[in-house]
């Protein structure tokens, strides 16, 4: 097990912060005591120390010198100040993983400022409920060691790929984003079923469970999306009816260039964390 001995320290109580400490020790790949956390904010601290059983600090640097993985869990504009204080708790043998939205490897190594192996993660809100989407790269001195521990700890809270650094504002884009464009889809299905009579609570389950199971088809089953649509349309019947006016109304190319916009709008602030 990559986490065996090891101890993971989280900078930032936040929503993903909390998110993953849950996720590790739930998980079972890690005991309570071994996963840190460390927040200005005290009442969330002992919330997660109260229900998870989990170490709790006031202050990064001693999180930082007893941690063996470090997850950066801060604001982008919080990176700077607080690898600025941690920097020198740092050494080759702890792996940093940064969260930080935007925030480009050459510019977390560069603050580190030791050769510190960096892995950059891009995950998703869903993680919040052990359903995520995560993908990350690995810097310059990263390597398969750092990538086994990333796995185990992002695994805790959901699926996990590895992606070049130069595909991350793409998965930004459709995974990171995403979620949104979901709750919109199944906001428009429920508005259908209510148009037709159903009540709204019952429209909305219906809307969300069906979102559930045909995410879970394609990822259980290995089959194209194409391939699992065609099975449920019957020539001449409901959904042939239904998905020709998908297609007339653009739905297709709409989420093509959400996720293209959203990718566009991401290169941007990454290139305004490197200036």
């Amino acid at each position: 097990m990559p986490l065996t001995g090891l101890t993971v320290g989280l900078i930032g109580a936040g929503a993903m912060g909390g998110a993953l400490a849950t996720g590790l020790v739930k998980s079972g790949c890690i005991a309570p005591g071994a996963v840190l956390i460390s927040d200005v904010d005290t009442s969330r601290l002992e919330r997660l120390e109260t229900s998870l059983g989990i170490r709790t600090f006031g202050h990064n640097t001693q999180l930082v010198s007893e941690a063996d993985v470090v997850v950066l869990a801060v604001k982008p504009d919080m990176v700077a100040p607080v690898l600025a204080e941690v920097g020198p708790f740092f050494h080759a043998g702890k792996t940093l993983i940064s969260i930080a939205a935007g925030m480009p490897l050459r510019v977390l190594e560069e603050r580190i400022g030791v050769s510190v192996p960096v892995v950059r993660v891009m995950p998703n809100t869903p993680c919040l409920v052990g359903a995520g989407a995560s993908v990350y790269s690995l810097g310059t001195h990263a390597g398969p060691r750092d990538a086994a521990r990333t796995q185990a700890v992002f695994s805790s809270v959901g699926l996990v790929l590895e992606a070049g650094e130069s595909l991350l504002d793409a998965v930004t884009g459709l995974s990171g984003s995403g979620p949104a464009y979901v709750y919109m889809v199944i906001e428009a299905l429920a508005d259908g079923g209510v148009r037709m009579g159903l009540p709204r609570e019952t429209a909305v389950t219906l809307a969300a469970q069906t979102v559930l199971g045909g995410a879970k088809m394609v990822l259980e089953s290995g089959e194209h999306p194409a391939t699992l649509r065609d099975r449920v349309t019957t020539p001449g019947g409901t959904t042939a009816a239904g998905l020709f006016t998908l297609e007339d109304r653009g739905l297709r190319a709409a989420l093509c260039e959400a996720v293209k916009a959203a990718a566009v709008r991401a290169r941007e602030l990454s290139s305004r964390c490197e200036a």
